[in-house]
């Protein structure tokens, strides 16, 4: 049992699964981490997976309240949480009361975004948007939240307005590992300079793109190119594109990145090149801040 727990947070992706119990007042007092994401699970064993990680902060006879966002609410996940339709708050108005057996627990889970047009949807990075307000209130702009699919999410008067998702992070994940590709990329640090020659390739000729990328298997054969640009290459050619299809988002934008480590400083990167001023807050106290203000809100209600 946890001394002066009140409440938890729960960020439930689809590897891995992480949680916060928190104080009355909002400060964590436990916090855990464990690989039972909702790609390994079936809707009977995501109670238990809670439990595993949790169980034992949880006082007997008393009814503890936890928040969650992310995968939990997919149709795959623990209950469907039907996406809220923008323009609305990040974190919308549905919430779903999970089932539970065990009496200590009362689970519920946050709605995901969805836009008719173009079609797009978001389940988790909504609830890091909702922290970034929560913390800056008085941001207006672009949000991206790099990731294995990318989001940039306009925000303005403290709704998400729209947002577009690309699959970069799988494309990179894919060609780097699957494609011929493999066969020239090293485990050596990024070549900086190739990563930046690349960005500044498929951003002005985006059309190219497909032809860049074979380029960088032939360099190897021909060129003897090291593994560490043709790392920098691949990603520069992907980041690059991307930036090419978001311009409306970043240029002359107040842009925020959610920081996730090395992929948002290629990111910050590519785009500062460009002149972009960037906004830079740590992804994972986002999504913690998001759930405190879903909580109260929740409370409220």
């Amino acid at each position: 049992m946890s001394a002066g727990l009140a409440w938890i947070a729960v960020d439930w992706g689809t590897s891995a699964l992480r949680a916060w119990g928190l104080d009355a007042g909002g400060s964590v007092v436990q916090s855990a981490r464990s690989d039972r994401g909702m790609g390994q699970l079936a809707p009977e064993g995501f109670e238990p997976a809670l439990l595993e990680l949790v169980g034992d902060w949880l006082p007997e006879g008393i009814v503890t309240q936890v928040v969650v966002c992310g995968m939990a609410g997919a149709r795959q996940g623990w209950v469907e949480a039907p996406y809220a339709a923008v323009p609305c708050a990040p974190t919308g108005d549905g919430v779903m009361q999970a089932p539970t057996r065990d009496p200590r627990l009362s689970v519920r889970i946050l709605s995901g975004l969805s836009q008719a047009a173009p079609a797009d949807v978001m389940r988790g990075e909504e609830t890091q948007v909702a922290g970034l307000l929560a913390t800056r209130p008085k941001f207006d702009g672009i949000v991206l939240l790099p990731g294995t699919h990318t989001k940039w999410v306009h925000v303005s008067a403290g709704e998400v307005v729209s947002f577009r998702s690309f699959m970069t992070g799988e494309l990179f994940a894919l060609l780097s590992t699957q494609s011929v590709l493999r066969h020239s990329l090293g485990a050596e640090t990024p070549d900086l300079a190739a990563f930046d020659a690349a960005v500044a390739a498929t951003l002005s000729r985006p059309e190219r793109m497909a032809a860049e990328l074979f380029s960088i298997r032939a360099a190897d054969l021909l060129l003897g190119q090291p593994g560490g640009a043709a790392w920098g290459r691949l990603a520069g050619l992907l980041i690059g594109a991307e930036l090419a299809a978001t311009r409306a988002y970043w240029l002359g934008q107040q842009l925020a990145v959610l920081d996730n480590g090395a992929q948002a400083d290629l990111y910050a990167r590519a785009l500062e090149a460009q002149g972009a001023v960037i906004l830079r807050e740590a992804a994972a106290a986002m999504t913690l801040a998001g759930l405190k203000a879903a909580h109260a809100r929740l409370t409220e209600a």
